[in-house]
């Protein structure tokens, strides 16, 4: 297996296996910490390989947040309701267009089931909410608003429910050992409780294919060194994204093309590329998040223009929704005009990402001055301004509905915000699989002995986002990941028995 273009390698062509278990998994980002931990309870033999020194995966990079909902203990506690048909509804609503159906049922009826779930394995969520805009709490509240449910134009017709969940940690951070960190330890250190084992410092190459099609092992590199690994039941693909893969990136998703964030280096595609090269299916390849670098305080205190001058999103909203807005229908062309004393409240507000409070990039004393010093089409932003400011007066914004809590007219000196090309995002779309996380050929069929979860499949985004939905559906279909793993036995050793006791 020298050749690292190799996506599958016949197990005929292997004479000796350097490791063997019941359950192979790659990866030991969230969703591979759960499938491990599944098919151990299971009663499986497991094994985790990772490419890196030692687990974690971007999860442990992550904010933390995890999309739960339908009732959780922690919502109920702090005086929030929700119902599943809520969230069920709000997630169809915002994480579309197509999204698949039958996923975000089966993640919103497991939902609460999988909040108690990580709890059990030692995830802690403080009882505190934190109610102000922001990427995330920047203190260690456990309980957040996450993906513009309490905005237009969801709000209107969806109950809102805050369902941003996230592990507590004292002296919160963000980056390494921040709120992501703080879900992974407990999790590893349950999986290990189990007797899972890792191998580190291993590159997955390759799938194993046996005569008759099925999965039965990976091809890895160590060192140069190939290593073979012999999966006695099935393999779990739990990888990541292709968001650092230019070429994956240019073919698939190429609005994010030179600015990958929330991702890490590891997230080179190769688990999709070895499922499509025995036939996987794939879905949804050309959906991204955008994130949007400007402090969510600043944005919901101003307004946002593009390059004719023009507001064109609620500024309330899930500034995720803002990126994808600006970067997908705005030519990447976006500014914030805001007044002095609106900018000196949002500067001095609590917030997780300070870096992202920036400074005015022009500043003027008429809305004329300014639309001139930011060289917009003459009279555009004068007539934007004129008519938000017409109904700000009452408290109100009926062109895009945003929150009278935040609408106030923008009087005295004004100033703009330069957010021209300031997104970044990863990619969503990946392999196909149903709700047992059993990767699908383009058949429909499921490929034998194949399992994945996390974001080298297409799961509950089909196009939009919301904070806490990669790590919520990556660690909810991890476990279904882990669990068909394990389960994988039992069906094909029992009708191999059933084969020979007919013969």
């Amino acid at each position: 297996m020298s050749d690292t273009s190799t996506f599958n390698i016949s197990a005929s062509s292997i004479s000796t296996w350097d490791f063997e278990a019941d359950v192979v998994v790659a990866g030991y980002g969230i969703a591979g910490a759960t499938a491990a931990i599944e098919a151990a309870r299971a009663g499986a033999e497991v094994l985790v390989l990772e490419r890196s020194g030692g687990w974690g995966g971007a999860a442990s990079m992550a904010g933390g947040f995890i999309y739960l909902g339908g009732g959780t203990p922690l919502q109920l506690a702090l005086g929030f309701e929700d119902t599943v048909e809520n969230m069920k509804d709000f997630m169809k609503a915002a994480l579309g267009p197509g999204t698949d159906d039958a996923k975000i049922d089966a993640y919103c009826e497991g939902s609460v089931e999988h909040y108690n779930w990580l709890v059990d394995a030692g995830v802690v969520f403080k009882e505190s909410f934190w109610g102000q805009p922001g990427w995330e709490p920047p203190y260690d509240d456990g309980l957040m608003y996450s993906g513009g449910e309490n905005a237009a134009p969801f709000s209107a017709s969806i109950p809102p429910a805050p369902r941003g969940h996230v592990p507590q940690m004292s002296g919160k951070k963000t980056g390494e050992q921040g709120g992501g960190y703080m879900l992974m330890k407990p999790l590893v250190e349950t999986a290990q409780a189990l007797g899972v084992l890792a191998e580190y410092d291993l590159r997955v190459q390759a799938l194993v294919i046996d005569k008759a099609g099925r999965v039965v092992g990976i091809g890895a590199k160590r060192y140069g060194e190939d290593v073979y690994v012999k999966a006695r039941r099935g393999v779990v693909l739990a990888m990541g994204s292709f968001a650092y893969n230019e070429e994956m990136v240019r073919a698939n998703a190429p609005r994010i093309l030179g600015r990958p964030a929330a991702s890490i280096e590891a997230h080179d595609g190769r688990a999709i590329q070895m499922g499509q090269s025995i036939g996987a299916a794939t879905a949804h390849m050309d959906a991204t998040e955008v994130a949007f670098f400007c402090d969510p305080q600043l944005l919901v205190r101003g307004i946002l223009v593009n390059g004719r001058g023009q507001r064109y999103i609620t500024e309330d909203t899930y500034p995720g929704r803002i990126g994808q807005a600006t970067l997908f229908h705005q030519e990447n062309q976006s500014f914030l005009v805001i007044d002095e004393q609106s900018f000196e409240e949002g500067s001095a507000s609590e917030t997780s990402s300070p870096e992202l409070l920036m400074q005015p990039t022009w500043v003027a004393e008429s809305a004329a001055e300014l639309e001139a010093e930011m060289g917009l089409p003459a009279g555009s932003l004068q007539a934007t301004i004129e008519q938000y400011n017409r109904f700000a007066v009452q408290g109100t914004d009926p062109l895009l509905g945003k929150n009278p809590k935040w609408v106030k007219p923008l009087q005295g000196a004004l100033a703009a915000i330069d957010l021209r090309r300031r997104t970044g995002g990863f990619t969503l779309g990946g392999l196909k699989t149903d709700t047992d996380s059993r990767v699908l050929h383009v058949s429909g069929e499921p490929i034998p002995g194949l399992f994945a979860a996390g974001r080298c499949t297409s799961g509950v985004c089909a196009g939009g986002y919301a904070s806490g939905t990669s790590l919520g559906d990556g660690s909810f279909f991890g476990r279904r990941a882990g669990i068909s793993a394990a389960q994988e036995a039992s069906v094909h050793n029992g009708l191999a028995a059933a084969q020979g006791a007919s013969a």
